[in-house]
């Protein structure tokens, strides 16, 4: 294969002449060295390099940070090589999406490493783009096609767009000349594959204003001939005068936003609207994004405009929806899941954009959130759901057996091993491995799974026959990968490999619009299982359990309820005593300029649950019991976390 054209952007001239010669020595072509951000702008321009390395400080005002923003405007991957490695920069590198991190001093393989695993990222990213590209084509072309209305077009359309353009709220219109005539068709999303279609005349209720009040407001809509995003502290700016956008984000409680527009031809444009409720929802990429997608919409806008019944060529006044039957409605692939809140729905658009794919997945979130229950969705809709599912908790695994039950052995390759073993990596072949809490593993164990994943094959231990595999990797962890990375805890090789396309799930205290529908859920359960009669659960105790901090999140909720249901003698379950953070009520839960890191509250609850077992860890009536969590994985918790098993400080 072709090596890589490659642009060195580093101003310590030593540093990057070794990076030359490692980079000509292993055959790729180095097209310059650049010490500034300017001069790589202009190296860029001349060169067309197709990979940057990129140091962080640089010559002048503007850091590698700053031109890392500008590459992903430009599609242009790039790697990271700095010897700032701590937090901060980690976290403030990591929003410009990089295909790798290499920390100074380096050796020449972690170079060479770093940068397979980005070509390798990068090959990986692109494929996805042509596949997203000619699904979104099919369907584009399938809805043109259908016999649907127009305004139901547009939506089947907008659902399309949703797993890659996330939004709350959607509105689409043009531009507005005068009060004469307006229109703007708008869908709220209020369920994974529900959304409110709003009209004009549902519009004017909603919002409580006439037509040509409407019209002036949109009048006063900044409008862009480019794609343009704004987070929330952007869109505070755009939004000062009264405007419809002003009144959109009131009213729906929206913190981000990307107009799209789309040119159909005679110097007309139509807008795209997307709003999200999340702060950070549109970034740079999404730009890039837009511009691979807008040749698509364009045709297929313009194909709209031919319909009937199209308001954007008639030009009529107050149009009003015509509610119809929507599409055959289809299975709910996350039906189990419970929950309809905004981080949880794009919770779900990710896994439907990632799941036809064969990216590695990184669950991220904490203990009780639902990963797992992920993981398993991303499989069920893979091309692979026929494959085997091959689940296994690397916190759980004896350090001295984790190579035997990843990999398998031979017969007799160390004392006890009766048979041969197969692994669960050769158990997995053509399926998916689910690798849960992968941040456990120790550092050697680290090391032979990288090997695995670059090398798609695995050897038994005392075999001397190499087993080609083909496994999808999904992995999931509590832990902050980036602090375990940058306390050299965690292969920074392995992270970049495993972290392909990342889906965080959001803890219970920040989806608390859930709570009630988890609670009555997990009660139907238990009420059947135990036998009971249960009508409900009271208005105050529901607003009782929003209040509550929930450490343990879904795993915690649940326990919580099965106990009450056990408990209560009435058919409605009328009060409810919550566990406690350091055994205070929950009205002093620390304050947020008093919040605790991770470790200092995970070690505070299983303190509280050890105190409330009398010491007891295993069996019935124990602390393991208690929060729910195998024995062997308390105990690795309390050693990592310095608790002793007289449960001391």
């Amino acid at each position: 294969m072709k090596k890589k054209k490659i642009l060195v952007v580093e101003d310590e001239f030593i540093i990057a002449d070794v990076l030359v010669n490692i980079l000509k020595t292993a055959g790729y072509e180095v097209c310059g060295i650049a010490d500034s951000v300017k001069e790589a702008l202009d190296m860029i321009a001349e060169f067309e390099p197709e990979f940057v390395l990129l140091d962080i400080y640089l010559k002048g005002k503007l850091t590698g940070i700053d031109l890392a923003h500008r590459l992903t405007e430009m599609n242009m991957p790039f790697i990271y090589i700095s010897a700032n490695s701590n937090q901060k920069v980690l976290e403030a590198a990591k929003v410009t999406n990089p295909y790798g991190f290499v920390v100074k001093p380096f050796r020449e393989k972690d170079v060479l490493i770093a940068l397979d695993i980005a070509v390798y990222r990068h090959e990986n990213h692109l494929e996805n783009g042509m596949r997203q590209n000619a699904v979104l084509q099919k369907k584009a072309a399938e809805i043109l096609a259908s016999a649907l209305n127009w305004e139901l077009k547009i939506l089947e359309i907008s659902k399309t767009l949703q797993p890659y353009i996330p939004f709350e709220f959607l509105s689409l219109g043009t531009k507005q000349e005068d009060e004469s005539s307006f229109y703007e068709l708008c869908f709220s999303r209020i369920g994974f594959d529900e959304y409110q279609l709003i009209g004009c005349a549902e519009l004017m209720v909603i919002t409580n204003r006439k037509q040509h009040e409407l019209a002036r407001l949109k009048a006063n809509d900044t409008t862009h001939q480019m794609a343009t995003w704004y987070d929330e502290n952007e869109l505070g700016t755009l939004l000062e005068k009264p405007s419809l956008k002003k009144l959109y984000t009131e009213r729906y409680k929206l913190n981000s936003h990307l107009s799209f527009p789309i040119p159909l031809g005679e110097g007309k444009q139509c807008y795209f609207n997307f709003y999200s409720r999340r702060p950070d929802a549109y970034q740079a990429d999404h730009l890039v994004l837009c511009n691979r997608l807008q040749p698509l919409l364009t045709t297929f806008m313009e194909g709209m405009l031919h319909a009937p019944s199209s308001p954007l060529v008639n030009e009529v006044s107050s149009y009003t929806v015509k509610h119809q039957k929507t599409t055959i409605e289809q299975a709910n692939p996350f039906a189990g899941i419970i929950g309809s809140s905004h981080l949880l729905l794009t919770v779900f658009d990710h896994v439907v954009q990632v799941s036809k794919s064969d990216s590695s997945v990184l669950i991220l979130g904490e203990s009780g959130t639902g990963k797992e229950k992920i993981a398993e969705r991303i499989h069920s809709l893979s091309l692979r759901k026929d494959k085997p599912f091959i689940r296994i908790n690397c916190a759980a695994l004896p350090s001295s057996l984790i190579d035997s039950e990843l990999f398998g052995h031979e017969k007799g390759a160390f004392t006890g091993a009766h048979e041969r073993k197969i692994g669960r990596f050769e158990q997995a072949h053509t399926g998916t491995i689910f690798l849960d809490e992968i941040g456990e593993l120790p550092l050697e164990s680290q090391s032979k799974l990288l090997r695995v994943l670059q090398e798609k094959e695995i050897e038994r231990i005392g075999g001397r026959v190499t087993i080609k595999t083909d496994v999808r990797i999904i992995a999931a962890t509590n832990r902050n990968l980036d602090k375990e990375v940058a306390e050299g805890r965690f292969r920074l090789d392995l992270f970049y490999r495993i972290n392909v396309f990342p889906i965080l799930m959001p803890p219970l205290r920040e989806r608390k619009e859930d709570i009630a529908d988890l609670a009555v859920h997990f009660l139907n359960i238990y009420s059947r299982k135990i036998g009971k009669t249960i009508r409900g659960i009271t208005p105050q105790v529901l607003d009782h359990m929003k209040q509550y901090h929930w450490p343990g999140n879904i795993r915690e909720l649940e326990n919580l309820i099965e106990r009450n249901v056990l408990l209560t003698r009435d058919d409605m379950i009328n009060s409810m005593v919550l566990p406690t953070q350091l055994e205070q009520p929950v009205s002093a839960m620390p304050t947020e300029a008093s919040v605790t890191t991770m470790s200092e509250g995970e070690r505070a609850h299983i303190l509280a649950a050890l105190k409330r077992c009398n010491g007891k860890i295993w069996g019935e009536g124990g602390a393991a019991n208690l929060l729910n969590l195998p024995p062997t994985t308390l105990n690795s918790k309390m050693k990592k976390l310095g608790i002793r098993k007289d449960f001391g400080a």
